[in-house]
């Protein structure tokens, strides 16, 4: 199989599908690989490092497209690239198609056959092709909060860890899956005054449990949400509902009652966000202000830390990219149900269930697509 690799074009996103490693591997195992040139330069990787793995360089993005069966990306394609994609071509990326209709309706006409990293499943559970990047989000959630909070960006002037004889800064967690998870494990790290909600008492138990009681923990109710959104300096966002749109946790009204300059960071943009109030934003101008309080809402947080990040993907999303170029995408779906939970759509339809009822299409199960 020919796979393909382009640069990727969405604001101040650096990293890359595959790294020359990963390349490597790929051709060992007998497939083609076309790289565009320069699609590494953000992680440090150079057309010569691509070569010498072994792939094929084109200056062209056209040709990548053109000539590759499988596409190998991060982010979701933009309406260019969207126009270089054939019914032939099984794409592979993050799409969160529940937040962007638009996407869907292109991938739908054009029958492209799509496999979403965010929603492929592990045996055990869980979301292996997704923990990756949310665990670089958590961390770093807590270091665009922290930057956000200085009066210089907009916030209230909080430290948040503190200093002798002055109080630290107080960080509410809306969620304790890996993002959440992650934040709260930098928020204490810096000395933060950490709480985290969520509705799973199995969740909180861990947390408890692996935090020793440095990170408050409570059962999420609106009650709660309200009277800990009213203390907070910095809030995240940090709740998920697998292919499907993020739940508004904090309303308008809620957020008029924060304190000024207080400081939150959407992490669940990418599905819609969990704050009435967001928008995505980018990294050439992350920031808005509702009310008095600082949104930071990029929808491509990792992109920043693309080095950290594409090597952190690729050490998840290789060995699915070996089994869908061995086997061919149908086999490889049939004998996988967790990466048969990655197909979005195909051939015109929707073929994931929260996806389906987010963009209220009608949903057609993946295993009938793969005969």
């Amino acid at each position: 199989m020919k796979i393909g690799v382009p640069k990727e074009t969405k604001n101040h996103e650096y990293r890359v599908g595959l790294t020359p490693g990963a390349v490597r591997e790929v051709v060992a195992h007998g497939h083609g690989v076309i790289v565009e040139s320069g699609a590494g330069a953000g992680i440090g990787a150079s057309d010569a490092d691509y070569q010498q793995a072994g792939a094929e360089m084109t200056d062209s993005s056209e040709a990548v497209f053109d000539t590759a069966e499988m596409i190998v990306k991060v982010k979701e394609p933009l309406p260019e690239e969207c126009a270089r994609l054939k019914p032939h071509h099984l794409l592979l990326t993050y799409l969160h198609l529940a937040a962007n209709p638009a996407l869907a309706g292109e991938l739908l006409e054009r029958k492209i056959t799509a496999i979403a990293y965010e929603t492929v499943t592990a045996p055990g559970g869980g979301l292996p092709l997704l923990a990756p990047m949310s665990e670089v989000a958590g961390r770093m959630s807590i270091q665009a909060g922290a930057a956000a909070l200085e009066k210089s960006h907009g916030g209230r002037g909080v430290l948040l860890g503190g200093v002798p004889g002055v109080e630290p800064g107080r960080v509410l967690v809306l969620g304790g899956g890996t993002v959440g998870n992650n934040a709260a494990h930098t928020a204490v790290g810096i000395g933060a005054d950490v709480t985290v909600i969520d509705k799973s008492l199995a969740v909180l138990r861990h947390l408890d449990e692996i935090y020793g009681g440095r990170v408050k923990t409570l059962y999420a109710t609106r009650d709660d949400i309200e009277r800990l959104l009213m203390q907070a300096d910095l809030v995240i966002g940090a709740v998920l509902i697998p292919g499907a749109t993020a739940p508004k946790l904090v309303t308008r009204d809620m957020l008029a009652r924060m304190k000024p300059g207080a400081v939150i960071v959407d992490v669940a943009i990418d599905q819609g966000g969990c704050f009435e109030t967001s928008r995505p934003t980018t990294h050439a101008d992350p920031t808005f202000v509702v009310d008095g309080v600082v949104h930071y809402c990029v929808a491509n947080m990792p992109g920043a830390v693309a080095r950290t990040a594409t090597y952190a993907l690729n050490a998840a999303t290789l060995p699915y990219i070996l089994t869908l170029a061995d086997k061919g995408w149908k086999d490889a779906l049939k004998d996988d149900a967790g990466l048969r939970a990655g197909l979005n759509v195909c051939n015109g339809q929707v073929t994931h269930p929260q996806v389906a009822a987010s963009l209220g299409h009608k949903y057609l199960p993946a295993i009938t697509q793969l005969a």
